[in-house]
């Protein structure tokens, strides 16, 4: 197997912008990538394609990829369509990965884009919906409320159940929102940038107890891209790209222990490295709670010590482990096929030391991105962990 590299990223701002559509925002992102990494568009070979809800949201399916590029200089080439709940944007990365690693490309782009608001908000909700076990949960009746997300009511249920089992409170959750907005504020592509205050958090709008709204991800549409190469073309061929290196990318299903912790641990042991060595974690807290459970997850702290972390700053910038230096999907947005190459496009820019007033302090060497998909069973039906590493 051959060692990879990331030779160039890009991304769109997330925001609420109906009608912009695939096309717009994916060669957007991908143009970005391409200029990032010094290369045009004759040098890729393939393009895997993630999105999750086009076919429920705007009604294209089964050949988004194509309908996205098809003017685009990238037309013609083999387009790979990824559907993998809002871990498809990591799931095309992975898949491009494997396919550098094994020699069957030189040069392979991996996006991720989606448009998931619209001018009808329910059906934005109704696609939600189908990254559950519909089997499990029954088909929406005529009373189904519309006006939120069904996986706030999973968010919700293990809010309470984390709670119950240690130390934590609701301002706890609040903490978590206040920080990734205040990361979110020095953060010119993310979706709120307004500075919030714990009792701003508290006093919100309340989607499902003990979730307000500010604890909670929003509808977004956006695109992320990354160039990916081997190791020995980047070498011979991209001189002037800043690469770096994919020290391991593992995706899990949910078994008998979360797939969080089985894709973390699986990444850990493919990259020879340990949480401990990370400079910057990216995680995917579609509300608040999940970035303090995943904390334990992920091997950050003992099971229990979750809020601990963030009482004592342990996860902010200037902190021991910054967590969600993008301001996270609560407030940089989750434009969920788009997710998960935002995470890598977020490690990228700190790794380069070109974070800005963001910066983590050192620039950082290594950065861990977990992205999650689905909902069944009580827990993440998908986890995609990646580890970046800078190569200076």
């Amino acid at each position: 197997m051959r060692d990879v590299v990331i030779a160039g990223t890009g991304m769109t701002p997330f925001r609420r912008a109906p009608g912009t559509g695939l096309r717009a925002l994916a060669t957007a992102a991908s143009d970005e990538a391409l200029k990032d990494a010094g290369v045009t568009a004759d040098v890729v070979e393939r393009v895997y394609f993630g999105n999750a809800v086009a076919a429920t949201v705007t009604q294209q399916d089964m050949i988004k990829g194509q309908v996205a590029f098809r003017r685009s200089d990238l037309a013609g080439l083999p387009m790979i369509n990824v559907e993998n709940a809002c871990a498809s944007g990591s799931s095309a990365l992975q898949m491009a990965v494997e396919t550098v690693s094994a020699g069957h490309a030189e040069v392979v782009l991996a996006v991720g884009a989606e448009q998931l608001t619209s001018p009808d908000k329910v059906r934005s909700f109704k696609a939600l919906r189908g990254s559950t076990d519909i089997t499990e949960i029954g088909e929406a009746g005529p009373d189904e409320d519309w006006t939120k997300s069904i996986l706030m009511d999973f968010y919700s249920d293990e809010a309470r159940q984390f709670l119950e089992r240690n130390g934590a409170d609701v301002e706890d959750f609040a903490l978590v929102a206040v920080k990734n907005r205040r990361h979110a504020e020095l953060n010119p592509l993310a979706q709120f940038t307004t500075p919030q205050t714990v009792e701003d958090v508290l006093n919100a709008r309340v989607i499902v107890p003990p979730l307000t709204l500010p604890m909670c991800s929003p509808l977004s549409d956006g695109a992320a891209a990354a160039l990916v190469c081997s190791a020995e073309y980047a070498r011979t061929r991209l001189a002037d790209a800043e690469v770096l290196a994919v020290r391991g990318c593992a995706m899990r299903g949910g078994r008998a222990d979360p797939p969080v912790t089985e894709a973390t641990r699986a990444v850990y042991e493919i990259a020879g490295v340990g949480v401990d060595e990370m400079g910057l974690i990216e995680l995917h807290d579609a509300a608040a709670p999940a970035e303090l459970i995943q904390y334990g997850e992920i091997g950050l702290c003992a099971p229990g010590e979750e809020h601990l972390l963030i009482r004592r700053g342990d996860t902010a910038l200037g902190g021991r482990t910054p967590v969600n230096t993008s301001g996270g999907l609560i407030s940089r947005g989750h434009a969920l096929g788009a997710t998960g190459l935002a995470q890598i496009a977020e490690l990228a820019t700190q790794l380069r030391g070109r974070a800005g007033s963001r910066q983590v302090g050192g620039t950082p060497r290594l950065g861990l991105a977990v992205n999650n998909g689905g909902w069944m069973g009580g827990g993440y039906a998908v986890t995609v962990a990646t580890v970046l590493e800078a190569l200076r």
